[in-house]
């Protein structure tokens, strides 16, 4: 049976992942810090890590190395809410198998997992994602990087400070 370690500082969205993954027959571990993930890839016979980019005050790109020198041949795929290029790459080149953006369904992530270069075609995003979601993950960024400071929020991405208050008030907290 796969065994798959889900390493994400995110209780609810690990539970949820966890209990998809077991619907299908596969065996699911859960991770919230570091310490936890390294504990388990060493106890137990972890074939997969889904590994969050954000752990908290840690980055999960500092673990790509030690998960892959403790259990060579392992896949990892890192998901992640605030992609970049850059951060792809270097993920890639740590030795990640795969690098995803949240919000992800299971089949997605299996089929990443199964993924390898010029034999499983991948496929490409049915539709693009909205425009609004785009700004309102980049105006996200701007405060996680400020520290929650609007202004300094507001400075990063070039607008003014009551532009960006206006913005963060249009949006609905269901949706932030």
């Amino acid at each position: 049976m796969t065994q798959i370690l889900i390493v994400d500082d995110d209780e609810i969205f690990t539970t949820v992942l966890a209990s998809a993954l077991r619907r299908r027959g596969l065996a699911p571990w859960c991770a919230h810090t570091s310490q936890e993930a390294y504990r388990l890839v060493h106890a137990q016979a972890i074939d997969s890590v889904v590994l969050d980019l954000r752990l908290a005050t840690e980055s999960g790109l500092d673990m790509i190395s030690t998960l892959c020198t403790a259990r060579p041949g392992v896949k990892i795929i890192v998901l992640t809410g605030y992609a970049s290029i850059a951060t792809a790459v270097e993920a890639i080149k740590l030795g990640a198998h795969h690098y995803l953006t949240k919000p992800i369904d299971v089949t997605t992530l299996l089929d990443a997992f199964a993924y390898e270069p010029g034999i499983v075609p991948t496929r490409l995003l049915e539709t693009p994602t909205p425009l609004d979601q785009l700004e309102w993950e980049h105006i996200q960024r701007a405060l996680i990087g400020s520290g929650g400071n609007v202004s300094a929020a507001a400075a990063a991405l070039g607008m003014h400070r009551r532009t960006l208050q206006r913005r963060l008030k249009k949006r609905p907290s269901g949706l932030r």
